[in-house]
């Protein structure tokens, strides 16, 4: 009796450390997919694949995963690709930017980098990818809650919809009652109605093929782009890695105990501030296996070539220290990290050639 109760203890013990995980699932020990927008010409979504985090090998050759023409309906193209596993483990979620930079006057495009919407993906093994496009300029009419109040008036003169990413809300409410969406957020410029760049949210649903109006994330008086937000558990609370434009530029953290916020200021002493005055985008932040420290990963995009870096920080995600160039990747930009398994890393290593 007693060895059984022991075991319905680690049964209920195993079961809570499950359940409590805020934010992305995360599974997998055996390797690492960085999923990524190839920085060769026009852009496209790559894969290459890691056993330590550090040292990767594309798959195909470092070419496309997926017909961009399929599934970025507006333009052609994909970028900042983000990877997640579906809340439940039943499959997987890609959000990327719909944009083509070297279509300018092909797609009549006002500025080399406007762009107008974004792309929803899921699989159910990594290699085969349905989706959906939202194109932004089309209005209210392409959420599922048309009559909520609006951010704009027009939203025809929307010029960016930039580097979304997803996060799994177990404390999201849907208007039914049934908790726990995705909220997908990303910064967006309507040049006709605002200043500059601001992060926004929407939520999307379980099916990934909607998404709730957008609402203002937050507003520090400057542009902000590339944000990635991940729960740290040490300090129980939201970090939001993030390019800031305005005061002092670069790569900084801020810090909120719910999604939407409040977001506290960047803090000013705690920065990614090795590169010096070079130009830095793209934050990405994963833990490998086993590990309480945080792999913050870059492009440092100032030099030519470029330099897609990863660096440390600690468990806290702070102390930002050890950067080195990622391993491997022949043509590395914005992307995202995902761990594996034994059998999701066998599976996409035959796709090496």
């Amino acid at each position: 009796m007693k060895r059984f109760s022991t075991l319905l203890l680690l049964a209920a013990t195993s079961c809570v450390s499950v359940y409590a995980q805020k934010g992305n699932l995360q599974k997998g020990g055996y390797g690492y997919l960085y999923c990524h927008m190839n920085d060769h010409g026009r852009a496209w979504t790559a894969y290459a694949l890691s056993r330590d985090g550090f040292h990767y090998e594309d798959l195909f050759g470092g070419d496309s995963i997926f017909s961009d023409a399929e599934h970025a309906r507006i333009e052609g193209a994909t970028r900042d690709a983000y990877i997640c596993r579906k809340h439940d483990g039943k499959g997987y979620l890609m959000v990327c930017t719909d944009m083509n930079v070297g279509a300018k006057e092909r797609l009549g495009k006002k500025e080399t980098w406007d762009n107008y919407g974004i792309d929803l993906l899921t699989s159910n093994d990594l290699i085969h990818w349905e989706s959906v496009t939202f194109d932004y300029r089309k209005g209210v009419s392409i959420f599922s809650d048309p009559d909520a109040e609006s951010v704009y008036k027009n939203w025809a003169t929307i010029n960016r919809v930039w580097a979304p990413q997803i996060v799994w809300d177990e404390d999201y409410v849907w208007p039914d009652g049934k908790r726990g969406g995705y909220m997908v957020y990303y910064s967006m410029w309507n040049r006709g109605e605002e200043a500059y760049d601001r992060m926004y949210y929407s939520y999307a649903d379980e099916s990934f093929t909607t998404l709730t109006q957008p609402r203002l994330l937050f507003d520090w008086g400057y542009a902000t782009i590339d944000a990635d937000i991940n729960w740290v558990e040490t300090d129980q609370n939201w970090h939001m890695m993030i390019k800031k434009e305005g005061g002092k530029p670069g790569l900084f953290t801020a810090t909120a105990p719910t999604l939407t916020g409040p977001w506290s200021e960047p803090v000013e002493d705690d920065y990614v501030d090795f590169e010096g005055n070079k130009k830095c985008e793209g934050v990405s932040a994963f833990q490998l296996s086993g590990e309480k420290s945080w792999v913050i990963a870059y492009i440092e995009y100032s030099s030519h070539p470029r330099n897609y870096r990863l660096c440390l920080a600690d468990e806290n995600m702070r102390n930002f220290h050890s950067p080195r160039n990622i391993e491997g990747v022949k043509a590395p930009q914005h992307g995202s990290f995902l761990r594996l398994t034994k059998k999701e890393y066998k599976r996409l290593a035959k796709l090496r050639r």
